[in-house]
């Protein structure tokens, strides 16, 4: 039985690969004090991607995450981990210049969508949370790309 490549749905992960520093804004559009970066890498296999977070803020938890695709059916998944000890699994799906995570479940639903310049160099992204179904900003983020 022929089975489905990966190689479409993962050249659409490519604009994600690279370094990029991060600035953040509370819900008030206060900024958080420093700043932050993520690198984004193809593991050798160009298979699956490693996404690594680091901000300057001591609440806010480093973050490792692998980006990974079902071909047969389209789909994205990250895996996402953080210093705090959390681990969640997101749906992700990444197309039209979007990037978007989701998840359901406990202790909260979360959404996470960051809109791509034209030229790829900046994400203007939004993390909510949802507290009995309605969701509100958790915080902004303004990704710049550096290579």
């Amino acid at each position: 039985m022929d089975q489905p490549t990966a190689q479409e749905a993962l050249r659409a992960l490519e604009p994600l690969v690279g370094e990029w520093t991060i600035t953040a804004h509370w819900p008030d559009g206060e900024p958080w004090p420093g700043g932050g970066s993520m690198t984004v890498e193809w593991i050798p296999t160009r298979r699956l991607l490693i996404q690594r977070t680091a901000m300057d803020l001591p609440e806010a938890p480093d973050t490792v995450a692998v980006i990974g695709c079902d071909a047969a059916n389209g789909t994205y998944s990250q895996l996402y981990s953080d210093s705090r000890g959390v681990c969640r699994i997101y749906q992700m799906s990444i197309s039209d210049g979007e990037w978007r995570l989701w998840r359901e479940g406990e202790p909260f639903a979360q959404r996470f969508s960051g809109r791509f310049s034209s030229d790829g160099r900046t994400i203007t992204a939004r993390w909510e949370a949802a507290e009995a179904g309605e969701y509100s900003t958790d915080f902004d983020l303004v990704y710049t790309r550096v290579s």
